[in-house]
């Protein structure tokens, strides 16, 4: 899915000319403390990713972006296409040196938050520049499409608000223990790490095959088989119309291709029981084999939100009673 990045322009019609001049000079201000104070001021690579809850929301995320750019995800545990985006979300952060900070919000454990910011399904990505919400983009995204966004993210901070960003001392984990030597790697680890690295590069297709390759080879292997499926479901979303795929399937409710499209969606969007749910109804509405694609797709999606997860232990009693 194609991330639905802000209109960077939408900062200007946002911000009252007041307010950025406000902003630009405390941002000023605390570049200043911070040169008298030498490096003082200067944070850790780890300081550049911090967890958020709603009793540190102001401090952490309100009052810092006066000082840098504070760029939200709101994931959860339960949440596959979460555990793709986060980790390169971390990473970028650290590769910007400082020029915006990650805050990240557990949805299940700060309802309150999710609510304030409107978000509708996970993941879910904001920003908050000089104390203002705006919204950057919700679902999949490829990391070329995330560093787009950011540098747009990035450059409005700096020029509207003088946001240059945070400093960073490489050398503050200097001290830090040195880590243990790596295991040794399996035998599939270059093939999975080449299936992870397609993914964070939005090549959907490459993760695919990737994942295939060692399916070929070990059928039982679980990581494989997760990726696969999340994979292929990145691949097959990523090449949908969503205001198409909405509108055909709010207008054909019996039509199993439909329907089996709108559940990938909602998956990926985070709404995991309305997934669930709908390829649920439409098993009980169809017969033959359509019935079967829509049965199938659905165990396809266990797969990826996982066999453990109450959501789907509730789906397979509800999908035995639509076929039974």
């Amino acid at each position: 899915m194609q991330p639905r990045n802000m209109s960077m322009s939408g900062v200007v019609d946002l911000a009252a000319v007041k307010a950025a001049q406000e902003a630009k000079a405390k941002a000023e201000q605390t570049r200043a403390e911070a040169a008298r104070q030498g490096n003082a001021g200067a944070v850790s690579p780890a300081d550049l990713v911090i967890d958020v809850d709603e009793a540190g929301f102001e401090r952490d995320v309100l009052q810092r972006s006066a000082e840098v750019p504070v760029v939200i995800d709101f994931w959860a545990e339960w949440c596959q296409p979460c555990k793709q985006l986060s980790p390169v979300l971390e990473r970028l952060a650290v590769e910007y040196d400082g020029r915006f900070l990650l805050a990240k919000i557990d949805v299940d454990a700060n309802q309150m938050l999710m609510q304030q910011f409107g978000v509708q399904g996970i993941p879910a990505v904001f920003a908050v520049v000089a104390g203002q919400a705006l919204p950057l983009f919700q679902g999949a995204a490829g990391e070329a499409q995330i560093r787009q966004t950011l540098d747009q993210l990035v450059e409005v901070a700096e020029q509207r608000f003088g946001l240059t960003g945070l400093t960073v001392d490489a050398d503050a984990e200097a001290g830090a223990p040195q880590p243990v030597a790596a295991e040794p790697v399996g035998p599939y680890d270059a093939l999975l790490e080449a299936a992870v690295q397609a993914l964070d590069a939005g090549d959907f297709g490459g993760a695919v095959q990737a994942y295939k390759n060692v399916l070929a080879d070990d059928p039982g292997n679980s990581e494989a088989k997760l990726g696969l499926a999340q994979a292929e479901l990145l691949h097959r979303v990523g090449a949908m119309d969503p205001q198409q795929v909405r509108k055909e399937a709010a207008e054909r409710p019996k039509d199993a291709e439909a329907q089996i499209a709108a559940a990938d969606l909602d998956l990926v969007g985070g709404h995991v029981e309305d997934a669930f749910g709908r390829l649920i109804d439409t098993v009980a509405r169809t017969a033959g084999d359509d019935r079967d694609a829509v049965r199938v797709r659905l165990l396809e999606l266990f797969e990826v939100v996982g066999p453990e997860d109450p959501r789907v232990t509730a789906a397979r009693r509800a999908l035995a009673r639509a076929l039974f």
